[in-house]
């Protein structure tokens, strides 16, 4: 029975053989999951009890903690440990919850970011769910200054720093900047912040109500993709659920973009009127997409002549109505996919007025959106363009469950048309 048992034993201790590896590697393989199960592991054997700790990076939740004061205590400790082992941690991902009872702690989580930024973190990710009447966390000046931070995202935190001279940002390794729903000292510190770093190629910035940016200005010679989004409705300071419209100070403000290497766009801009693209002869992809709204005479053609070089381009049903009120249509040699959102029929002979501004067009995709009833569509509607190869239709039905489509070659007398109930979403046409 004993040699048994040391049979089976010694058995698992060959099945095992990620706990022959080294130290060293079995933290790089727990770096990838959450602290949370990384944490779980200690319970393997003694050898695993405290591998989890040599982890270089944390990834916690704090609603995975009784209270914030719990998340906090768990967090000071992991960051004492390395501070007394000499350890650098390379990732730090906080999501942090409080509401106005624990609004006292936010100066912790300064601090917890300072120190790490003060290393050699490549990774930082800060995302705060607050209830009202709650501060944002201060951004400490070194982690503008941290030499090798390759991500870095921030969710509802204050920008205190006005960044009014080069020396002020230092970033030489930042590829990825997410700035969503933050609170800045100014326009003029956006601006800055964004222009100083010089390798930047990843950029998104989500907008809100009271951030103090009138004007957004995006300049840099690096950046290749750029998401914009400023929506009408605010969203709940806390869990991020659509709570009131803002409709105040609707209408103001506007961005600039100057970026040469731009090959990637995406616009879901609600909320300003005065939209500037300049220097954008890399574009290959761009989509407007929400609600559209420019002002001026013609600020629409401008907008609209700034993007005629891209490959790829969705609109959304409301910018394509701006679209279609430019005269003259800029023509779009460099086209091949078009995807349009369209809510009455109208809106469709409108883009068959469009389709001839684009003569290297190969895929074209229609989102109908509310009730179309019958719909007559002819070869000849889909094949405006020599170049058109595929067309695909999908429904968004508010109402009617169903579309009649009737399809008919008006140039063959001998045929009769195709009537179809259009009952799944989509529908696909292959033209060659």
């Amino acid at each position: 029975m004993g040699v048994l048992m040391e049979e089976n034993k010694a058995k698992r201790e060959d099945d095992d053989m990620i706990s022959k590896l080294p130290d060293t590697l079995i933290s790089e393989i727990l770096f990838y999951l959450p602290t949370k199960e990384a944490v779980r592991t200690s319970v393997l054997s003694n050898r695993w009890r405290s591998l989890w700790l040599l982890v270089p990076g944390l990834d916690l939740d704090s609603c995975e903690f009784l209270d914030f004061n719990a998340f906090s205590s768990f967090v000071n400790k992991c960051l004492d440990f390395s501070r007394e082992n000499e350890l650098c941690l390379h990732k730090l991902k906080l999501s942090i919850h409080q509401d106005e009872n624990e609004n006292h702690n936010q100066f912790c989580v300064t601090r917890w970011i300072d120190f790490v930024a003060k290393g050699k973190l490549k990774h930082l990710d800060v995302e705060r769910f607050l209830k009202r009447k709650c501060l944002e966390v201060i951004m400490p000046v070194s982690l503008f200054v941290c030499q090798t931070l390759v991500y870095l995202r921030l969710s509802r935190v204050l920008f205190s720093t006005s960044f009014e001279e080069s020396s002020s940002v230092s970033l030489p390794r930042l590829k990825t900047l997410r700035l969503e729903l933050n609170v800045y000292s100014n326009e003029t510190s956006l601006e800055s912040l964004i222009s100083y770093i010089p390798v930047l190629e990843d950029l998104t910035i989500v907008r809100r109500v009271g951030d103090n940016v009138k004007y957004l200005r995006v300049r840099s010679q690096t950046l290749t993709s750029l998401r914009i989004k400023f929506q009408l409705r605010r969203q709940s300071e806390y869990y991020g659920e659509v709570d009131v419209l803002v409709v105040r100070g609707y209408g103001q403000g506007g961005f600039l973009i100057d970026a040469p290497r731009l090959k990637y766009l995406n616009i879901e801009d609600e909320r300003t009127t005065i939209k500037t693209i300049t220097n954008l002869g890399s574009l290959n992809k761009v989509n407007l997409l929400g609600s559209f709204f420019i002002r001026g005479d013609d600020q629409d053609r401008k907008f609209f002549t700034s993007l005629s070089g891209v490959r790829d381009m969705n609109l959304s049903r409301a910018s394509f109505l701006y679209f279609m009120n430019v005269v003259p249509l800029p023509q779009f040699c460099n086209l091949y996919q078009l995807e349009v959102g369209l809510c009455y029929f109208s809106f469709f002979d409108r883009l068959l007025m469009f389709l001839p501004s684009c003569p290297k067009l190969r895929s074209l995709i229609l989102n109908l959106i509310g009730y179309w009833g019958k719909m007559s569509l002819s070869s000849e509607h889909l094949c405006l363009l020599s170049s058109l190869e595929f067309v695909e239709m999908e429904c968004i039905f508010r109402r009617y469950p169903s579309l009649e489509l009737v399809i008919s070659n008006p140039q063959d007398t001998a045929s009769t048309s195709e009537s179809e109930i259009f009952h799944a979403r989509r529908k696909f046409f292959r033209l060659k």
